[in-house]
């Protein structure tokens, strides 16, 4: 990751070998931030694989704090899924 901006709370994250799949679902948690004024992706070209991150905050929030809460709440996510699904299989094999 690399982090490009003079000011912090208005910053564009460059994410290496990422694309839509991480973008949109991040863009997501992070928007759910009331801080955040805005945040968005972009694709920088369909043969490179990363994407530019943009999150600019309202006030002295710096915009690294809602990208990492951002992050956790989404690996929170994650691994409430794996563990329902995991969970849900193991139901599954017991009942045959």
């Amino acid at each position: 990751i690399q982090a490009d901006g003079t000011d912090g709370n208005c910053v564009t994250f460059v994410l290496h070998d990422e694309d839509h799949t991480l973008g949109n679902s991040l863009r997501y948690m992070v928007m759910k931030n009331p801080d955040v004024e805005f945040c968005g992706y972009c694709i920088t070209h369909p043969s490179e694989s990363k994407i530019n991150f943009r999150i600019q905050t309202r006030g002295a929030l710096p915009a690294v704090e809602p990208f990492r809460k951002g992050l956790n709440d989404l690996m929170g996510v994650c691994q409430h899924v794996l563990n329902t699904f995991e969970r849900s299989m193991k139901e599954f094999r017991a009942q045959k």
